[in-house]
């Protein structure tokens, strides 16, 4: 596999930021992710952390790697007394934060930790869905205020082909789980290149997807920074408002551009 070039080190702690976010505002972000190697569900070509060295859905095999809960709950309540009250709280990170073992043990306690020192700022999360077939998950997500959930492909082979899922996970499923969610956030990243999944075929096949899943709304953006595989381009905003307005027409989904043009 080809080494990516300029491609972002992983975190090296739990907490990170307060960040800018094009999407949260001013947001504290938790990394629930080990710090010696990427451990994902997913070996995205456009993952500015670079390639998954550890791809896999069986996070109990690296339990010893992830941070403990006790771990979690003194880094963010030493966060929240350090700085200024954020507007999100967001479980994100370098991996998938859903295969933390504990991870509905840990959304409870960041709960708790919120309640006590920064009182209705919510809780969000960026997922890559492969994990909702998890009940424990499932009902972990449940007490997370903003849910948002990557869906890049319309088809299963872009799914393989974009985002390089462990053997076994299916669109079809995702989709499936998905759709039987409420207040649901999509966010697609589009580009052209080696890999284009703004070809008719597979923006067709995502736009009817979309409204099956009738998520409250989505939001598309393109790469603004380097990614491990060669060959990647960015697309236009217009591009970008081109496929925002195509899908909202043929959705009815409300439908935000992020971009930095």
């Amino acid at each position: 596999m080809e080494k990516g070039v300029g491609v972002l080190p992983l975190k090296q702690g739990i907490i990170y930021g307060p960040v800018n976010s094009r999407r949260l505002g001013r947001s504290l972000g938790i990394n629930l992710s080990p710090t010696k190697q990427k451990l994902c569900s997913f070996n995205c070509i456009y993952c500015h952390y670079g390639w998954t060295e550890r791809l896999t859905m069986d996070a109990w095999s690296y339990r010893d790697e992830f941070p403990s809960q006790q771990q979690v709950f003194e880094a963010v309540r030493h966060s929240l007394r350090s700085i200024e009250k954020p507007e999100y709280i967001t479980f994100s990170g370098d991996g998938e934060p859903t295969l933390h073992p504990d991870f509905a043990a840990i959304v409870d306690g960041v709960g708790r930790v919120r309640d006590e020192l920064a009182k209705k700022t919510p809780l969000a999360i960026l997922t890559n869905s492969s994990t909702l077939g998890n009940g424990t998950v499932r009902e972990a997500l449940e007490h997370i205020d903003v849910r948002i959930f990557k869906l890049d492909a319309g088809t299963q082979k872009m799914l393989e082909g974009l985002n390089s899922p462990v053997k076994g996970i299916t669109l079809a499923e995702i989709v499936e789980h998905l759709s039987s969610l409420e207040q649901v956030i999509i966010q697609t990243i589009f580009f052209s290149g080696v890999v284009d999944n703004t070809t008719e075929e597979n923006l067709a096949a995502w736009i009817r997807i979309i409204g099956e899943i009738k998520p409250g709304s989505v939001q598309i953006y393109s790469t603004d920074r380097p990614v491990p595989k060669r060959g990647i381009e960015k697309v236009s905003r217009a591009v970008l408002e081109k496929i925002a307005a195509r899908t909202e027409a043929e959705s009815g989904v409300p439908v935000s551009i992020y971009s930095l043009d």
